[in-house]
């Protein structure tokens, strides 16, 4: 194929769309999926069971679909689902699933990940994020549409991130955070909402002011902060503060970021 650099190494097996474009010294194996338009840009290794969707673009020294930094992996059939118009930069590493933990590393439409960040086994990302350089998302993470997480943080093992949170640089977060959060400090604060990201997407000023009082009467309301969830959950009205009641009563293996 004309799109692909004679350089290139790609086992018998792959299925490359005829619009992809394999730069110089990049690696495909055998089980890699590639959709229209991908373009991986050069020495970029795609490996496992690993598909790319379209228009995606992968920059140099990337390693995508390897297997999990986990000494349970033993070698089972896991994969990395990658979607559309993703922006993937130097030396990110992605790796695929575990049978513990369902199967599949996820990440969704839109995203961009910044060089040097690192997305571990059966996360799940959603559309949008943006994943600052050098961050680490450990294993069995979700982050929710329209996160975004600031340069050299970490986020820990199980973690919840809702949608439209932010995280600030240098951080490490620990436990889940509610949709539209603002986490800072070093051990991770929830130190209000994100509100820029909030005015950025249009949202009405009546949905933030909802959510300002939200999240005052989930600081300083009374009773446990479950009890404050339940409560909001009977009085609100507004969408967006549904989102975050619905995320705090949810399912969790952690526990939460709480307002200061």
């Amino acid at each position: 194929m004309g799109n692909i650099h004679a350089s290139a190494v790609i086992e018998e097996g792959a299925q490359i769309d005829e619009t992809a474009i394999i730069g110089p010294f990049c690696m495909v194996g055998a089980d890699v999926s590639l959709g229209a338009g991908v373009h991986l840009k050069s020495h970029v290794v795609v490996t496992g069971r690993t598909e790319i969707g379209a228009d995606t673009v992968v920059f140099p020294f990337a390693v995508i679909g390897e297997i999990p930094q986990d000494l349970k992996f033993k070698g089972e059939a896991t994969r990395l689902v990658i979607g559309k118009r993703n922006r993937i930069r130097e030396h990110v590493t992605m790796n695929c699933g575990t049978e513990a933990g369902g199967g599949v590393t996820r990440i969704g439409d839109d995203g961009l990940f910044m060089a040097g960040c690192h997305i571990a086994h059966d996360a799940v990302i959603g559309d949008r994020c943006i994943i600052v350089n050098s961050v680490a998302i450990a294993g069995h993470c979700v982050l929710e549409d329209d996160v975004i997480v600031g340069g050299l943080s970490g986020v820990h093992q199980f973690v919840r991130i809702g949608r439209g949170a932010i995280i600030g640089a240098v951080t490490m977060v620990t436990n889940d955070v509610i949709p539209y959060g603002l986490v800072q400090a070093p051990r991770g604060e929830l130190d209000g909402l994100n509100l820029v990201g909030l005015k950025r997407r249009g949202v009405a000023r009546s949905d933030i002011t909802a959510l300002r009082a939200a999240f005052q009467m989930l600081a300083q309301g009374e009773g446990t902060f479950h009890d404050r969830a339940v409560r909001l959950s009977e009085e609100t009205t507004s969408d967006y503060v549904r989102q975050i009641v619905d995320f705090i009563l949810a399912d969790s293996g952690r526990h939460f970021l709480t307002p200061r």
